[in-house]
């Protein structure tokens, strides 16, 4: 019988997109650029890569294929974090602030890497005072959810349990008046796999 839903987000919880990030750039440009900066936050400050605009900005744009979105590597440990939610007996989604186009390869990559994960919901990722993603995590009611982007917890429900992954730290969005909409912190999806499993034991 099914503790409740877990609703995890993709890029930086499940799959390292900041990884991926530098394929793509090898794809539009043909060089794998050098790492700047293990620790940077966004992908942009963590490699050796310009700012761009115009057309290249455009042809880097198009490595982010429905190919891209399907062969993301996942974060160490968060495969067998899922494995033991999954164990322990709660069900797991995929809340990604994603197109709905790429919906389906974000699912193909989930299940290629062996995550328990049979359910994606793409909400987009536009602008907006709230969180994208509330009004899906508020209609599915799930007892957790768990992101690495401290806007995306603004107006989820409190009734729900908001776990923040801070992962790497410089340049991070993940401080200030924000955290008053989170309710734990942790390193990585295996580290709050570990923390929510041995609190309801």
């Amino acid at each position: 019988m099914s503790k409740g839903i877990i609703a995890l987000d993709a890029d930086g919880v499940l799959l390292d997109y900041g990884l991926a990030y530098a394929s793509a750039w090898k794809k539009a440009f043909g060089v794998y650029p050098l790492e700047r900066d293990p620790l940077a936050y966004w992908p942009i400050d963590r490699w050796q890569v310009e700012r761009l605009e115009g057309d290249r900005l455009t042809q880097f744009r198009s490595a982010f294929d429905s190919n891209f979105w399907a062969s993301i590597p996942p974060v160490p440990g968060a495969v067998e974090a899922c494995q033991s939610l999954a164990s322990a007996g709660f069900e797991l989604v995929c809340v990604t602030a994603l197109l709905d186009d790429f919906r389906t390869a974000r699912e193909r990559n989930l299940q290629a890497h062996g995550f328990p994960i049979d359910m994606v919901h793409a909400t987009d990722n536009l602008a907006t005072p709230m969180s994208p993603k509330a009004d899906t995590l508020n209609a599915l009611r799930p007892v957790a959810f768990v992101d690495d982007y401290l806007p995306y917890f603004v107006g989820v429900d409190a009734g729900i349990h908001r776990a923040l992954i801070t992962r790497e730290v410089k340049g991070s969005p993940n401080t200030g008046g924000l955290l008053v909409h989170i309710d734990s912190q942790h390193k990585d999806l295996l580290a709050f796999s570990r923390s929510w499993i041995a609190e309801r034991k």
